[in-house]
């Protein structure tokens, strides 16, 4: 079981520190900017929700909901609109979201939607009037399976940093997601990593950069092409080109995070490519 402990953020928002993985859930900017900024407003769930019966948005590692819950008050927030929002979030322990209900954490939300998390946090399933939210408890490499086949309009992909959670972050897992993307959906992350988008585009995903939020380095937003992106940077580009690019591989989707880790530093060690470090000297 993880040891959670409050983490407070910029916004007034508080987030958890997770013991487990050494990191907390947001950044220290804020976690209630985090799930706008870097997940809701560049998948376009508003302009999406405006235009379209329904708009389904699959949250890989819902963890407290607040990515979710920044879309549903994005749908909430339109003048008009009779647009269904169906989320299916996928998240390894139960206790997280369960821990933000018990201790407030959701009231940051308006009540409707504050008791929408709760409802499912208690029985991984809440409906309302417009809105249904399930939780898929388990391995998201497991889960991840019962998403139906180009289902999401969205995809909010928000692990673990890749250094401590690369299961989520394999060529093989992305691929998993991309199948289950519309033609014309979005894959968001706050990740900007040469390697996470070299993933990407193994999946078969064109990328682009979502502009810093909080921290130097960009987010990344993907799609099927054509779908128009916005550019990545000269440097985004070069890193490319080095062993910082080399993607992380889970064949079997069942590997430990050290197996995946191990077989990517092999591949480093092995490779052609310069390193990354190279780059950022030449550019001191």
């Amino acid at each position: 079981m993880d040891l959670l402990s409050s983490f407070p953020t910029e916004d007034g928002s508080v987030t958890f520190w997770s013991q487990a993985y050494q990191e907390s859930f947001h950044s220290s900017h804020g976690a209630k900017n985090e799930a706008e900024a870097k997940f809701v407003i560049p998948a376009k769930i508003a302009e999406k929700a405006k235009t379209q019966d329904q708009v389904n948005i699959l949250d890989v590692c819902y963890g407290l909901g607040y990515n979710s819950a920044a879309a549903i008050a994005a749908v909430f927030a339109l003048p008009e609109t009779n647009s269904q929002l169906n989320i299916i979030g996928l998240e390894n322990n139960l206790d997280v979201p369960q821990q933000a209900i018990s201790q407030g954490l959701v009231d940051i939300w308006e009540p409707a939607i504050a008791q929408i998390l709760a409802v499912a946090a208690k029985s991984q399933y809440a409906q309302s009037a417009n809105v249904s939210l399930k939780l898929l408890i388990g391995d998201a490499r497991n889960t991840v399976r019962q998403v139906p086949s180009q289902w999401a309009d969205a995809i909010f992909l928000d692990p673990f940093s890749p250094p401590h959670c690369p299961q989520l972050w394999t060529v093989e897992f992305i691929k998993l997601l991309a199948s289950c993307l519309k033609p014309d959906g979005y894959l968001v992350t706050y990740s900007a990593s040469a390697a996470v988008r070299a993933a990407m585009l193994a999946a078969g995903l064109q990328f682009g950069s979502i502009a810093p939020v909080g921290r130097k380095s960009p987010s990344t937003i993907a799609a099927f092409a054509p779908t128009p992106l916005p550019p990545i940077s000269d440097d985004e580009a070069a890193f490319l080109k080095t062993r910082a690019a080399i993607p992380y591989r889970d064949r079997t989707l069942a590997a430990t995070a050290l197996e995946i880790l191990e077989a990517r530093q092999a591949e480093q060690a092995s490779s052609n490519l310069a390193p990354s470090s190279s780059l950022r000297k030449s550019r001191k």
